[in-house]
């Protein structure tokens, strides 16, 4: 199998909505990651001819050492990888295939040990090429299909999920929520709080409603805020707010010599109230405090500059919007983030979304020491349920 020079790319997966099992691409390889229930692991065929500098033992013994290591956290010597690989190989002949895979750079030595612990190259070799990912076990399955209840109302059900991934893998959860512009109005009302303030009361999507209160300049009575609600709600009812805004809101400020008090109002509200929220309030961080458990991560200074990520939140929203106008699930792998707070970390991602269209992201974030055939399965299964029950709320 085919070792692409020097630093691969991330990997990407099939879009985990579709029933079947899809296929995506990286580097030449084709991924075959079908649907959950349905796993035979992750079926890696590859054109490059450039594998020839691996072979079959120098692949068997790097998928062991990674694998050691991922379980152990400690730097794996030739002697233990000898007496690990059961290939009968003496600890010299493991030394020297150890020291081909340092050459080609999959593995490093840490200064403290003479022990050697896979590069984020060689983790990308591990999950492109080597990994077997199996099925969650039913039971899991059906407790996160539980706990995310499309009862639920499409706020709580986005905690629920972030919340889920932190809790089942230990690390980190991550979901990038719909953006406004992807939010359906169902009915808008005013209610007059003092002389220049009137609570907007949203109710979007099918069962979630949001409050925002705008100021107006002026005294409105009870009477001209359903007026101007009523407008509203017979022009922009059903319709997401990109469109209301985009749209609706543009032909009528063009129309404005020929509207009445009334009219005026409501679009004058309109325009205030529906003003797209701060990108960071877009973005659900969980189980943060995990990632301290963390050998990789113990260094304060590298944990300081990762919680001032998860605080900040705009490199990881672009993160995730990488990840949104992408295909499929994606995989970042230390540096491959782009962001110097992630450099020690793994990324995974999967869309979530509904029948028409694919509405953020949802993921983890961990070392880049994790357990990838146990966690891109939770990830991908989440993302799959998640988009079940915001399918069954229309």
């Amino acid at each position: 199998m085919p070792l692409a020079p020097g630093k691969l790319a991330r990997c990407r997966l099939a879009r985990p909505t579709s029933a079947r099992g899809c296929i995506g691409r990286h580097a030449g390889r084709v991924l075959n990651f079908p649907s959950q229930g349905a796993y035979a692991g992750v079926q890696h065929v590859s054109a490059d001819s450039n594998d020839a500098r691996l072979n079959e033992r120098a692949q068997f013994l790097f998928k062991a050492l990674v694998e050691r290591y991922i379980r152990d956290g400690q730097p794996v010597g030739s002697r233990t990888l000898s007496r690990d690989s059961a290939l009968n190989l003496s600890p010299a002949t493991v030394r020297n295939v150890m020291a081909d895979l340092e050459e080609f750079g999959l593995l490093r030595s840490p200064h403290t040990s003479a022990g050697r612990v896979p590069t984020d190259q060689g983790y990308r070799f591990f999950v492109d090429t080597l990994l077997r990912i199996e099925p969650l076990e039913g039971a899991q399955v059906a407790m996160l299909k539980e706990q995310l209840d499309p009862a639920q109302n499409r706020g709580a059900l986005m905690e629920s999920a972030s919340s889920l991934l932190s809790d089942i893998t230990h690390l980190a959860g991550v979901i990038m929520l719909p953006r406004q512009e992807q939010v359906t109005l169902r009915q808008v009302e005013f209610l007059s709080l003092s002389e220049d303030q009137v609570l907007v009361i949203l109710v979007v999507n099918e069962r979630e409603v949001q409050n925002r209160v705008i100021r107006t300049g002026r005294l409105y009575g009870p009477s001209e805020l359903q007026q101007a609600a009523n407008y509203l709600n017979s022009l922009c009812a059903g319709k997401d707010l990109k469109t209301v805004r985009d749209e609706i809101l543009a032909e009528l400020r063009d129309a404005r010599e020929s509207m009445n008090a009334m009219m005026l109002a409501a679009v004058e509200m309109a325009e205030k109230a529906l003003v797209t929220e701060p990108d960071a309030d877009e973005v659900m961080v969980a189980g943060q405090t995990n990632l301290m458990d963390a050998g990789e991560l113990g260094d304060m200074d590298k944990l300081r500059r990762l919680f001032e990520a998860f605080n900040e939140k705009r490199d990881l929203l672009h993160l995730l919007d990488q990840s949104l106008h992408a295909t499929g699930m994606q995989i970042f792998i230390g540096e491959e983030s782009g962001y110097n707070a992630l450099d020690e970390c793994s990324v995974i991602t999967a869309p979530y979304g509904s029948d028409e269209e694919v509405l953020g992201v949802l993921g983890v974030i961990g070392p880049t020491r994790m357990a990838y055939e146990r966690v891109i399965p939770i990830v991908d299964i989440t993302a799959r349920l998640l988009s079940a029950a915001l399918n069954k709320q229309h």
